[in-house]
């Protein structure tokens, strides 16, 4: 039996439909084709909160000796420095006044008070620390050079640059060390009101000299009796450079070392070593592990102060100034005083001209045998507080270990010649 398949009629055939059929099913295909795409190629999304961390490099180069006849590098590009300057003069010229954020204009940054007190306990904590190490972990200092160096006796490297090293065929002349070899004294004037008047080098001695961190911690929020400072409810205006309102000028209190000259006061490094009893045998290594804690966080802490407050520092000489602009005293004595008439070429500071890190040479084995000047490249180096510490029983942070070159063997004398 054949079957008969239905007649289709001519008027229900269609051939639009047919093509509209043909077109849905071809964008459905680049649909499904397009998305397959964007999730291959979309790749996982990571947390912004998280940061990647930096993997601490094998070993490092020493940081360079700037030469002394030359002016140092600005920390800031001098591009952009020209760049700044030219919108505040344009501003000036139009006699806008120039947007101020605190503590650009007098006010203090709320956020930073507890970090500024934090910062000045832990520079307490790691003056008391280093004097009490000193009693037991011995220090040596170049009397013709900056060198330091911590062992049993002096290294034998011949790279003293004094005036008499030729004498000595650049050996150094080692006596022994004290507190201020370890932390280098940066000082720098005291001032009761950083926008007031400027230090003129005729009233220079009317004002106290510091250490730059505490300064810089006053300035910051920090209250000390003996250094006050004004502290403003309004804040400075300013076209360009001219101040045109600070709220009057206050007559600023004396100063506190003229009544007491030699007062030691507890941030202060003067009489160090008297103030502070050589520690027990079992209390050494305690003590070391907290001065190298607080030697990290005041030097973590003082850089961020500094990214909100101003400190400035010369480009010639080691004259460091807490405050927004650099004061007149005429005593730079550095390359091409003359022409500056002994004034200082102030520039922006950086971390290491206001608590600087004073790299020594690692020694593996403080009574081993001295450091030579044929295995000179074989040696590593150190800031002097963490040499100190590390000594006495601290753990060494790791960003120290790279320049320390704890990977490295130091061959003996005979080998150093074979080693390409």
């Amino acid at each position: 039996m054949f079957h008969h398949m239905p007649a289709v009629s001519p008027s229900s055939w269609n051939p639009s439909y047919k093509l509209q059929f043909g077109l849905e099913r071809l964008k459905k295909r680049e649909l499904t084709i397009s998305e397959t795409i964007f999730c291959a190629s979309q790749r996982p999304r990571q947390n912004p909160s998280i940061r990647k961390e930096k993997p601490i490099p094998q070993n490092v180069d020493f940081p360079p000796i700037l030469p002394k006849k030359k002016k140092k590098p600005f920390p800031i590009p001098f591009k952009k420095i020209q760049k700044a300057a030219r919108e505040d003069k344009k501003l000036a010229q139009m006699g806008i006044e120039k947007p101020l954020e605190p503590p650009k204009n007098g006010l203090l940054v709320p956020d930073l008070i507890p970090l500024a007190y934090e910062v000045l306990d832990a520079w307490k904590v790691l003056i008391k620390g280093v004097a009490q190490l000193l009693h037991t972990i011995p220090v040596y200092g170049c009397s013709e050079c900056s060198e330091v160096h911590v062992a049993l006796e002096g290294h034998q490297i011949k790279d003293c640059l004094g005036p008499t090293s030729r004498d000595r065929h650049s050996l150094h002349s080692w006596v022994r060390g004290s507190i201020d070899d370890i932390l280098v004294p940066i000082e720098s004037y005291h001032l009761y009101d950083p926008f007031g008047r400027r230090i003129k080098h005729e009233t220079r001695f009317e004002y106290d000299r510091i250490p730059a961190v505490v300064e810089l911690c006053i300035q910051a929020g920090v209250d000390i009796p003996e250094y006050p400072s004004r502290r403003r409810m309004k804040p400075i205006r300013m076209i360009g450079k001219k101040v045109i309102d600070r709220g009057g000028f206050l007559e600023e209190p004396k100063p506190w070392r003229l009544g007491n000259p030699s007062s030691p006061v507890d941030f202060d490094t003067y009489r160090a070593n008297e103030r502070f009893p050589p520690p027990l045998s079992e209390d050494i290594p305690r003590i070391a592990q907290e001065t190298m804690d607080a030697y990290d966080f005041v030097r973590s802490g003082v850089m961020k102060l500094m990214k909100k407050y101003t400190v400035k520092a010369c480009g010639y000489c080691s004259e460091v100034h807490v405050g927004p602009w650099g004061h007149n005293a005429k005593f730079c004595g550095a390359f091409k005083h003359q022409w500056r008439d002994g004034k200082h070429g102030w520039q922006d500071a950086i971390v290491d001209e206001v608590f600087p890190p004073n790299c020594v040479w690692h020694v593996r084995d403080p009574r081993g045998p001295p450091l030579r000047s044929a295995l000179k490249r074989f040696y590593g180096k150190a800031p002097a507080v963490v040499e100190v510490c590390m000594q006495a029983g601290a753990q060494v942070p790791d960003r120290y270990k790279p320049m320390m070159r704890l990977d490295i063997i130091v061959p003996e004398s005979d080998e150093a010649k074979l080693v390409a």
